[in-house]
Formats: structure tokens, C-alpha cells, sequence
């Protein structure tokens, strides 16, 4: 029996993971040609095929499937082996996260994790793009309002909700005393798909706002500058609502909570530096938000 890379058959769990050798090689960052190549030294060295190229992507053949069965435990197990060795010392290696913008809440949590892991290096990914963790090579994402997908579990780690504001001077000449009087109000709102709503106690409004956008630092120095009303995470408008520039609007109808969700790859046995992690933020991130 030939010699067989390790780095190839942590490759080929990869790539069956993904189901594409594209998304596979975006995933580790290396050439299409190059994972491409590996794979077929590996199917060389093997003298089996691993998997049929259709138009839907990968398709493990029978000897994939087996391969996949045994491998995928085993290069769970070397991981964590390894980690283990780092792990003598303390926790270490990469960890790489993708949070949505205006979390300012979490930054003192990374820090704090940092402070107690200074071997972790950490890359964060900023986006309010719902990404796909195994093709950006994600390890885990902080996402709101969403539960445990295909492929993915998670832990919801506490709720807010956000809060819709104004000025005083704003509210003055503009009175607001039901949810329907935000129907006729100058508002601003996040950008959606359909007419924005907004749902405060048991009623929904529908908006005509000025501004829509995907920013809600925007949205808050609009609602500063006394030119609407608008919606945005609590964390955000702190320190406004403390020292009176801004105030509640209707605070009696709340809006629905939002879960904040810590979201990871569903396997058996998770890395320790991801566990270490995944266990730090489920007590940090409660008292932090």
C-alpha cells in the first residue's frame, strides 16, 4: 500500500464537506488547480475514486463514502491531539469568528478572551451577510435571531430588544401616543425586502419611513439630529438615552426580543480552543449585552 498524505485526506473531508472542490479551496485559501491536483494523487494512490463530478458538485462514490466514515473521526481526533499539545501551555491557535457590524458590546468580550489566551490569535469577519461557515472557514458566527440549521448548531446566549426613539424636540412637534400614529410619522428604518413594519406590544405598523438603511449608526445620528424616529439596538443608544439626548418612544409597547446566537459546525467532538470559546462567551456575552 502506497504512502498516504494526511494533508490529502484532511483535504478530501474538506472537500466532502463542502460538497465542491471550489468551496474547498476558497475555505483553506489555496488554488482550485492545487486542491484539485491533491485530490486526484490522492484517488491515484488510493487506485479508488472518491467522488463523481456532476453539474451539482461532488458526489462521493461508494469508497468516498467509506473513506469519509472512518477519516472524518480520525482527523477529528489528530486535531484535537495536536491542540493538546498547545493546550500544555494554555489554549491556543486561530480562531476565526463572524459577528454582525454594531455589536459594540462584544468587543471587551474578544478582549477579555484575548487577555486570558494571549497564545489565540483571532480574525474577525464583519458582515451582515449570512455566511457559510464550512466554504469561508468560519469557526464560529454570532448571529440574531437564528436557531440551529443544517449543518450548524448553536446556544441562544441572551435577548434584547431594540428600542424606537427621538428627540424630545421631535416628539413635541410630532406627538406619538398609539402605534398607529407612526403610521403618518416621519420615521427612519433598516432596509428590507418588503414594506418596512414595525411590531410594537401586540400591534404592527406599517412605515412610510424618509430613510431606509443597513446602518444603525446611521439611523441613530439621524434620530440625533431631530430628523425621525427610529428603531435600533439598545447597546447603541446607551449613552444617549442616559444623558437625555435621546428618549423612548412609546417604551409601554416594547418591541419582540432578539435571541443573540452563538452558532458552530455540528460535529461529534468540538476543537478545544472552539469549546473554550463557545463556554467563555455563553457566560460573558449575557453580562456584556
Amino acid at each position: 500500500m502506497p504512502r498516504i498524505d494526511l494533508n490529502a485526506i484532511d483535504l478530501f473531508v474538506t472537500s466532502a464537506r463542502a460538497g465542491s472542490l471550489s468551496k474547498a479551496a476558497r475555505s483553506i485559501g489555496q488554488p482550485l488547480p492545487t486542491v484539485s491536483r491533491k485530490i486526484r494523487q490522492l484517488e491515484q494512490d488510493l487506485g479508488l475514486r472518491l467522488f463523481e463530478r456532476s453539474q451539482k458538485g461532488l458526489v462521493l462514490t461508494n469508497a468516498g463514502t467509506r473513506l469519509l466514515s472512518n477519516a472524518e473521526p480520525a482527523i477529528g481526533m489528530l486535531s484535537q491531539s495536536v491542540q493538546g499539545i498547545y493546550d500544555a501551555a494554555g489554549i491556543a491557535g486561530t480562531l476565526r469568528l463572524s459577528v454582525p457590524p454594531h455589536m459594540r458590546p462584544l468587543w471587551p468580550v474578544l478582549s477579555e478572551f484575548r487577555d486570558r489566551h494571549p497564545a489565540v490569535h483571532l480574525e474577525i469577519l464583519v458582515t451582515n451577510r449570512r455566511v457559510d461557515m464550512i466554504e469561508d472557514g468560519i469557526d464560529a458566527v454570532l448571529r440574531i435571531g437564528e436557531g440551529g440549521s443544517r449543518h450548524y448548531v448553536g446556544r441562544t446566549l441572551t435577548r434584547y430588544r431594540h428600542k424606537v426613539l427621538a428627540t424630545r424636540d421631535f416628539l413635541d412637534i410630532q406627538r406619538v401616543n398609539a402605534p398607529s400614529d407612526l403610521e403618518q410619522a416621519v420615521t427612519a428604518c433598516w432596509q428590507t425586502d418588503g414594506p418596512p413594519v414595525w411590531v410594537l406590544g401586540d400591534t404592527s405598523v406599517q412605515l412610510s419611513p424618509i430613510v431606509m438603511t443597513n446602518d444603525y449608526e446611521h439611523l441613530l445620528q439621524l434620530a440625533l439630529d431631530g430628523q425621525a424616529i427610529v428603531e435600533v439596538p439598545p447597546f447603541m443608544a446607551k449613552n444617549a438615552l442616559t444623558n437625555g439626548r435621546l428618549v423612548e418612544v412609546l417604551p409601554d409597547k416594547p418591541m419582540p426580543l432578539r435571541d443573540i446566537r452563538l452558532l458552530v459546525i455540528e460535529k461529534r467532538e468540538l476543537a478545544p480552543l472552539i469549546r473554550e470559546f463557545f463556554d467563555f462567551a455563553a457566560k460573558a456575552i449575557p453580562e456584556a449585552f
